[in-house]
Formats: structure tokens, sequence, C-alpha cells
């Protein structure tokens, strides 16, 4: 490793974003060997010691720390990972900036718009790298369906469908708040299954279809009281358990999304469909190495769908795993994100997204929390640029 060029990161919230995002940088040097830089796993933050100094024994990170501003302020960290619940992104993003470290954050960006607004400013004042890990993006299957529309193979795009479905809330008695429930509580998660998972549809629809135009939202709340774990008080519930949303995207087709936690059955059913003029693509994060594809141009009589088995050498990313036929997994997607998270270091492009990217989704998510409060069609206002 003498020869390489060392980043040196810190790693702020060691659940299991912390985990799989550390599983990353660990695979990085084993299957993209000839990239400049690697990442060292110099310290790891939790706010509890024992948590903290555990994950590093396990992981294997040089040392640890339990206040995250001790990792802003060390001269041995050139990187903030930012695994930590929504509310904290944009203090700690901002702290990281203004100290020169580049930064990995989590999705969503931030809780708002204003919030990511302010994230969007510190990293370019600052000049520092950086990307958010919408992690879909890596995954191969989801990347050729980018490269394909890209092609025009499509042609005229009309529909972009996406839903995200899950059922982990189903339960009244399910306390928000604290460390394994902060999702449900809205003070740190700023919204539900909006931030959450349509989050990750969004930023997938406009990498590959293009900006959101406008939206039209109902969300749902389905148990509205429920007992806050750090207050031991019944309060009300704040986050949106079901969102629906249809849109305008800005190349004229039509987009609908639906994201729930209270679908009987599904523990992450994540699927996308577009239909163009020409042909359509499909694809399921249960059957992730699949893309399914129909060409209208085949001869009529063996028209239909055909399910392209994403694991041939000339298929995104495949080349750096096994052999044709064989599979890679959900912890392939985040590798990929160090991937290409270090070879831009070396390119001196963008690692895309990045937070200015991530402020485009952000404008989608509150456009649709405010269209669902007032009934009405709101202007998300997104300016999408994004050409990668």
């Amino acid at each position: 490793m003498s020869n390489k060029k060392q980043i040196r990161v810190g790693l702020i919230g060691t659940g299991l974003m912390g985990r799989i995002h550390t599983n990353g940088y660990k695979r990085l040097a084993d299957f993209f060997p000839e990239y400049e830089y690697v990442p060292v796993l110099q310290a790891c933050c939790s706010r509890r010691e024992a948590n903290a100094k555990a994950f590093m024994e396990r992981w294997g990170y040089a040392s640890y720390e339990t206040d995250w501003r001790k990792i802003i302020e060390r001269d041995d960290i050139d990187a903030v990972d930012i695994c930590t619940p929504n509310d904290t992104h944009a203090e700690i993003a901002i702290a990281a900036a203004k100290a020169g470290k580049m930064i990995l954050c989590e999705k969503p960006l931030a809780r708002t718009v204003a919030e990511a607004e302010g994230m969007v400013k510190a990293v370019e004042e600052a000049g520092v790298q950086n990307t958010v890990w919408y992690n879909y993006r890596r995954i191969p299957a989801v990347t050729l369906a980018k490269n394909i529309v890209a092609s025009g193979k499509l042609g005229k795009i009309f529909h972009y469908r996406a839903n995200f479905l899950q059922d982990w809330t189903i339960n009244p008695d399910l306390p928000q708040g604290g460390d394994a429930l902060w999702r449900l509580d809205v003070d740190a998660a700023g919204s539900g299954v909006t931030g959450d998972l349509l989050a990750h549809c969004i930023d997938t629809a406009m990498w590959i279809n293009g900006g959101i135009k406008d939206v039209s939202a109902v969300t749902e709340t389905f148990v509205k009281e429920r007992v806050h774990q750090g207050t031991g008080q019944v309060q009300k519930v704040g986050i949106d358990d079901a969102c629906i949303f249809h849109c305008h995207f800005d190349n004229g087709s039509l987009g609908l999304f639906e994201a729930t936690r209270y679908a009987r059955g599904h523990k992450a059913l994540y699927t996308l469909e577009i239909n163009g003029e020409h042909a359509s693509i499909r694809w399921d994060l249960h059957d992730m190495n699949r893309l399914e594809y129909f060409d209208h141009s085949d001869e009529g009589k063996v028209r239909g769908w055909r399910s392209i088995h994403i694991t041939d050498g000339d298929h995104p990313y495949m080349h750096r795993w096994w052999i044709p036929g064989t599979s890679i997994g959900y912890e392939h997607s985040f590798i990929h994100q160090v991937a290409d998270f270090f070879y831009s270091l070396q390119s001196g492009e963008p690692c895309h997204p990045t937070f200015r990217d991530a402020f485009e989704t952000q404008k989608v998510c509150e456009a649709v929390l405010d269209s669902a409060r007032d009934r009405a069609w709101k202007d998300t206002g997104v300016d999408w640029v994004e050409k990668v």
C-alpha cells in the first residue's frame, strides 16, 4: 500500500449503515486494486463508549470517539462518513465542510429543503468532495436500465412508475423514537416513508428519466399516537406511514410512486418500470440481478418480455466480480459507491449523487409532503442538470 494515497475515514454512527459502509471500504482494495486512493479505517464514533469500542474492534478501526465533534477536529481524518439519524446530518456536514473534510452522507440529505440548502452551500464554498449514499443506482441492473434509456432504445418515455413496500410498523404497540425506532419520530427523521423510501425511488427516477416538474400526493398515518421511548409519554405520530404521488417529468412523461410500511408480506419490495415508445424495462429488488426488457420491434410471433441475467463481464460493474451466471448482492451496491467515490478523487470529477443532486431530490420530497398537506398540486422547483 506504500504507493497508494491514503484517505483516512472517520465514521460517525455505528448502526446498520455504519456496518454496510465499512464493509464497502474494506472490500475496495480487493476488487478495485488499481485505484490510486485507498480508505484507511481511522476512527469510528458512537455516543455510547461500549458501542464505539466494540465497533472499532470488530471492524478494524484504529480508534474511536464518543463525540462526533472530535472526529471533525482530528488532523488525521480526511473524510467524514455520516451514518447518523437525519436530524444530525446538517450540523455534522456543515462542520465537516468548514474543517475541509471530504463528506459521504447517508440519505436523505436532510430533513428539509432549508437544511439541505445549507449543506450544499457549505460543501460548495469549501470545495470539498462530497456524495450521498443513494446506493440503488449502483446495482448493475439499475445502472444498465439507465444506460438503455440514455441510448434512446426506449424512444420517447411515457411512463415511469416505482414502489417501495414494507410492513415492519404494522403494530400499534410499537414505540417511536430511540436508537432503533428514530425513523418513526418526526423530529429525528423529518418524514416517514417519503424521506426514507420514496427518496430512493425519486433519486433513481430523476437519474434515469430527468427532473420531476410537479407532484400531487396523498399521505396517511395509520397509527396516530405511539409511546415515545425518550419521554415514556404517548405522543402524536408526525411521520407518514404511507404515501402515493403522481407527477410530471420535465420530458413530458408521467410518474406514479407509492411507498408504505403497511404492506403485509413485503419487507423491501422496490420495483420500477419504464414504458417508452419503442420498448419497456422493469426491475425488482427481490430479483436484483435481472432486468426485464420488452422490445416492440421484435418479430410479432416471438415478441414478449425477455429476462436479462445481469452477470456478464460487459454489464455494469460485473467484470469486478465472479463468473457469468453467478450473482452479487445488496452490499455490492455500497462497494460500488465507495469505488466510484475513490475513483472520483483521482479523476477530479464529482461523485454523483453529490449534495447538489440530493438537494433536488429533497425538493421533490418536500413538495410531496406539502401537496399531501394542502391537497393540491405543487411545483417542485427542481433544476436537474446531472447527466451521468
